[in-house]
């Protein structure tokens, strides 16, 4: 008998700016994933966590990230939090992965790219449901495969194939390129085999994610297009984004803060010069993106696969605004290697060797006209692109400001495919059920996902924010020079420009009693702030170490 069950294809990207897409008022080109988009939806309100692997953890669970194992980073988390429920820095036992419950129900599970779930063979993907896997297992690397930094701070093998180390790349190695080759051998074994089951196939590109390496002829083909500068980007987008219907004619827009980078009339022309080229080299990680999901869909159209395939495309978190300098050690630890071991002149950039990140300015162009980005718990660092083609072309061409978040993506597809969660125990241990919420009548055309009056925390790196509804609590310690909760109506404010608090002191405190009970019901640990307030004696201490040493310790 024939299983009729949807087949899911997961596209994720790494620090993708909201307006980055052409369908979502870009310049890049980007006609596969337009294409996409014009067979789909367009959420406008959807959101994920402020930072990648915990947006990766709520996502593959249901569950969030304090609860499932990324109450921080692993990479960043305090030794004496280390360990403790809900910040082990990997996919913890407190929750089912999705990939493991698709397969139990019959779905043939891969996955090619970005893991950062887990920086050990005991925690990778294999070891979670993925059947067949290529995996990046830590957050990031040199695009082009062992580059000086890699090999400086990798200490071992970084990429694992099922439940080995892959220590040999081929040459010439891409890996946007290589990921979505992988993922397509996989799919090609399974048709040699006959093997008819519906795929759950997971493609999670680490592009395009720092260091911003590109090929030359993707880099060529925006040669110029920014020399104006990020200001006049930021103006072009916003336009392209009203005459799309994708933000009000009227939103406010929050201002650039970009502390310590001088505005562009200010930079002298070679300054103008490098600034421009990281964002060809953007543009051109985002181009080849685009490229490789043409492949994909390609293949699958080729094998009569597509029709019944639901296309889920997000980014993990808003545009990167160079998190690495931010970093009071780790940041001059990264300039110090740059300059030691990497070519970052102005003809190397972008190729094998270099090591950049293009800075605030541009990430808030693509963020706009949200307020600050990734890592923030205002709206620049927590609403992504989204675009859902579901079989059958339910809501095809709408544009939507439906809320939901990525923990409604595993409630959905359990229910698309027929699959009850087991509830508060899987395979003879404790978990967590998800608090996500399905969205498959969504689809079907109900109005929202979640009903009035829904709650949603988030919480990283001691940046806060607790939603309901319109209204929306912010605490972030030290943007804008400000270190107290702020309060935003988000219906006539989408830039988070004028602070409520005062004017509203009974919804704020309405707010944080529901913020309260957030960070109860989830385990959050306030006090366990990373980099961002660090003590240097302690950072040196032990906070520069492996991840894989500090999971096993």
């Amino acid at each position: 008998m024939t299983d009729t069950r949807p087949n899911v294809l997961l596209i994720v990207v790494d620090d993708m700016g909201f307006s980055d897409l052409g369908t979502f008022g870009s310049e890049i080109d980007t006609p596969h994933l337009d294409a996409i988009a014009a067979e789909g939806v367009r959420l406008t309100d959807f959101h994920s966590a402020p930072a990648c692997s915990p947006t990766r953890a709520m996502l593959l669970s249901g569950v969030d990230h304090h609860i499932a194992g990324i109450g921080s980073m692993i990479e960043t988390v305090r030794p004496d939090f280390q360990g403790a429920p809900g910040y082990e820095g990997y996919l913890n036992d407190s929750v089912a992965a999705l990939p493991e419950l698709l397969r139990d129900a019959g779905y043939r599970t891969i996955l090619s790219g970005k893991w950062h779930l887990g920086h050990t063979l005991d925690r990778a993907p294999h070891a979670r449901g993925f059947e067949r896997s290529f995996a990046l297992l830590p957050g990031g690397a040199d695009h082009f495969g062992g580059g000086p930094i890699d090999r400086i701070a990798a200490r071992g093998p970084i990429y694992a194939e099922d439940g080995e180390w892959v220590t040999d790349l081929p040459t010439p190695f891409y890996s946007t390129d290589y990921f979505t080759t992988r993922l397509i051998e996989f799919f090609e074994e399974a048709d040699t085999a006959g093997d008819h089951r519906p795929f759950f196939a997971y493609l999670p590109f680490s592009a395009p994610h720092w260091p911003l390496q590109a090929l030359d002829a993707d880099i060529q083909k925006y040669r110029g297009v920014y020399d104006d500068g990020p200001d006049a980007l930021r103006a072009r987008r916003l336009d392209r984004l009203k005459a799309l219907g994708l933000v009000a004619p009227d939103t406010t827009i929050a201002p650039v803060v970009a502390e310590g980078e001088a505005e562009w009339a200010d930079q002298t022309a070679e300054q103008r010069a490098h600034s421009a080229r990281t964002m060809e080299i953007y543009a051109a990680m985002v181009d080849r993106i685009d490229q490789n999901v043409g492949r994909v869909i390609g293949h699958l159209k080729r094998t009569g696969q597509y029709d019944n395939t639901l296309v889920i495309f997000l980014s993990d978190n808003g545009a990167e605004g160079a998190i690495v300098e931010a970093m009071p050690i780790m940041g001059p630890v990264f300039a110090k290697l740059i300059a030691e071991h990497c070519d970052n002149s102005l003809d190397n950039l972008g190729r094998p060797g270099s090591y950049a990140w293009y800075g605030p300015r541009w990430a808030q162009a693509a963020t706009a006209p949200s307020r600050l980005v990734k890592t923030y718990t205002t709206e620049g660092g927590i609403r992504v692109p989204t675009i859902i083609r579901a079989p059958g072309g339910q809501r095809a061409g709408e544009i939507s400001e439906v809320f939901g978040t990525v923990k409604d993506v595993t409630p959905t597809l359990l229910e698309l495919a027929g699959i009850r969660h087991p509830g508060a125990s899987y395979k003879g241990r404790a978990i967590a059920e998800p608090s996500g919420r399905s969205f498959a009548a969504w689809l079907d055309g109900a109005e929202a996902i979640h009903p009035a009056g829904t709650t949603t925390g988030w919480e990283l790196f001691g940046r806060r924010a607790l939603r309901k509804d319109d209204w929306k609590a912010v605490y972030v310690p030290g943007a804008d020079g400000i270190s107290q909760w702020q309060l935003y109506n988000l219906s006539k404010d989408r830039g988070e420009v004028h602070d409520l608090a005062e004017t509203h002191p009974d919804k704020l405190a309405e707010l944080l009693a529901h913020w309260r009970d957030y960070v109860r019901d989830n385990g959050v640990i306030e006090e366990a702030i990373s980099f961002f307030d660090s003590d240097p004696a302690a950072f040196e201490a032990g906070w520069i170490s492996d991840p894989r040493e500090r999971e096993t310790a």
